[in-house]
């Protein structure tokens, strides 16, 4: 009955280049400012504790006529199965009339959304003369951290690598990434110098950006560390319980959220809120409310800023709808009929 659109990982990432995806990602933050969206309560499931659970992301933007979900599942076991652990799908839906639109394969579009996220966040508040990045994290969403950061940032001299598992994977990581700029995201990243650190808390006092992307459930990032003027974008902590950063680094902190209810329930303000360190009404505000100059980002020099991004639905469905236009316009793709 309808005609709708699927595409496979391949095409998505044939597709979307980061600067559309850049701009995508600020639209989505700046219709959220404006009332012009709605994110629908998460819905996250342990089908076993530590072994296998889903979560279902989804909202409405209303300023583009969509609707939809993204279902992520982690399934910790599939690599004995020859699968990926982590298993993302979207599906898009018209909001004037509920007829789907697409079905998208959402690995590489969670991660080239969750990149421009971070460097958005960093755009808008860290100091316009930083030159030192430092990535926590070294798995495959820091790679379009450090690519979306760069090309905001082309003052960047310098790029930290930390992995606290594995300086063999931060070291591999910081040696492949101006091959993996040039071929991935067809940029130069001529002259800056990327390294794996080791001595965290002296890379910590060197950085000006610090973009967190890990799992972790207790601090790694410790406030005495950290000098005046560094932001921190902090993407990892999306569920209950997890936590990058030192929560008395939040105490005299400016702090914006991309989804503020969504942020006080399961991102890096969760345990600060819940220690009494930060209150609600101490938020500075969402992102979006930066770009759309309702308010102010960073306010001095000095100032320690953190943009805690817990990824919404809203990004991955406008990402989609992108991803969609453009394979129609080459003609990528398969259609089916539902």
């Amino acid at each position: 009955m309808f005609n709708l659109k699927v595409l496979s990982r391949e095409v998505t990432e044939d597709v979307l280049e980061m600067p559309e995806v850049i701009d995508t990602v600020k639209e989505v933050y700046q219709l959220k400012a404006k009332g012009d969206t709605t994110v629908f309560p998460l819905v996250f499931h342990e089908f076993e504790s530590g072994v296998a659970d889903m979560d279902i992301k989804s909202g409405w933007l209303k300023g583009s006529d969509i609707f939809g979900l993204k279902v992520v599942s982690w399934f910790g076991d599939n690599a004995e199965k020859g699968l990926p652990a982590l298993i993302g799908t979207i599906m898009v839906m018209d909001s004037t009339t509920g007829v789907p639109i697409g079905i998208l394969d959402g690995s590489h579009i969670t991660g080239i959304r969750t990149g421009a996220a971070g460097a958005i966040g960093a755009k808008a508040l860290a100091r316009a003369d930083s030159e030192t990045l430092m990535v926590v994290g070294a798995g495959h969403v820091a790679t379009f951290q450090v690519a979306a950061t760069l090309m905001m940032f082309p003052g960047l001299k310098k790029v930290y690598v930390y992995d606290g598992l594995s300086l063999e994977n931060a070291e591999k990581f910081a040696a492949s990434m101006p091959d993996t700029l040039q071929k991935n995201f067809d940029h130069e990243a001529d002259g800056v110098i990327f390294e794996a650190v080791t001595d965290l808390p002296e890379a910590t006092g060197e950085s000006d950006i610090i973009i967190t992307v890990t799992p972790s459930h207790t601090p790694i990032i410790q406030k005495e560390w950290v000098k005046p003027g560094t932001h921190f974008s902090c993407i990892g902590s999306d569920m209950s319980g997890k936590e990058e950063i030192d929560p008395e680094i939040f105490a005299d902190a400016r702090v914006f959220t991309d989804d503020t209810p969504q942020c006080i329930n399961v991102g890096e303000i969760e345990i600060p809120i819940q220690k009494g360190i930060l209150k609600k009404e101490d938020i500075a505000g969402e992102i979006g409310e930066i770009l759309i100059g309702q308010t102010v980002g960073r306010e001095n020099d000095e100032q320690i800023t953190v943009f805690d991004a817990t990824g919404t639905a809203l990004l991955d469905l406008l990402t989609a709808k992108l991803a969609l236009a453009k394979a129609e316009e080459r003609n990528l793709g398969e259609t089916v009929n539902l």
